[in-house]
């Protein structure tokens, strides 16, 4: 039974496309190696898959470098002074646009005025325009940010302040329910006397709160060690 004709088309399943992609290499490459013997010839091939992966033959007798060679010989032409010609013309091509650059730079920091018609001018003038409100709103919210930033900033001090007070009254009213506590102990109010350098004794002073006509008789003193 005969073999259908097959139609020459790209083949948009990935898979199938690398499976026909490897087989065929391998029949050139073989057909290559047959033809490179048989026939004495010098045969280079390069090949580049859609995932970029690189193939080549070369016959055995020959290099890369005598091929391209022998190419340039045959044809008359220089390979690398092709590419240089290319090089160079996109290296004018580069100082042509960095120079039209510097020219428009210049401009619009008013210079290279004199070349420029009215219309120029006025598309110029558009343009600069547009370029400074852009500036101004950029510089505006900038300055709105930085206050927004130092308004939360006053707002953080001021609720630590606000906290620290708290603290403050909570501890003063502590610190005069615990004198209270003190000073009232059984209606009897006691106050003690000390000195601090350690060379005095230290002494405590009760008072008794109805005191009786004779104070000198309820008035003790007594001493601590």
């Amino acid at each position: 039974m005969a073999r259908g004709k097959i139609e020459i088309k790209r083949i948009e399943n990935a898979t199938n496309r690398q499976v026909t992609y490897s087989k065929r290499r391998n029949g050139i490459f073989k057909k290559a190696r047959e033809l490179s013997v048989l026939c004495d010839a010098k045969v280079s091939i390069i090949m580049i898959s859609s995932t970029g992966k690189l193939h080549e033959y070369i016959s055995p007798s020959s290099t890369t470098k005598q091929i391209f060679d022998d190419y340039q010989k045959t044809l008359g032409i220089d390979l690398w002074s092709y590419l240089h010609e290319g090089m160079q013309e996109n290296l004018k091509k580069l100082k042509d646009a960095n120079k039209n650059l510097r020219k428009e730079i210049g401009q619009r920091m008013g210079e290279h005025l004199s070349d420029l018609s009215i219309q120029e001018l006025r598309g110029l003038e558009g343009e600069m325009e547009n370029s400074l409100k852009t500036i101004r709103d950029r510089k505006y919210q900038a300055i709105h940010n930085q206050i927004e930033t130092c308004k939360k900033k006053v707002r953080n001090e001021e609720q630590i302040h606000k906290n620290l007070l708290n603290l403050q009254h909570e501890f003063g009213a502590r610190d005069i329910k615990q004198h209270h506590e003190l000073v009232d102990n059984g209606g009897d109010y006691e106050t003690v006397v000390g000195f601090s350098n350690g060379r005095s004794p230290a002494f405590a002073l009760s008072l008794q709160p109805n005191p009786p006509k004779d104070l000198h008789s309820d008035l003790t003193f007594t001493f601590l060690d």
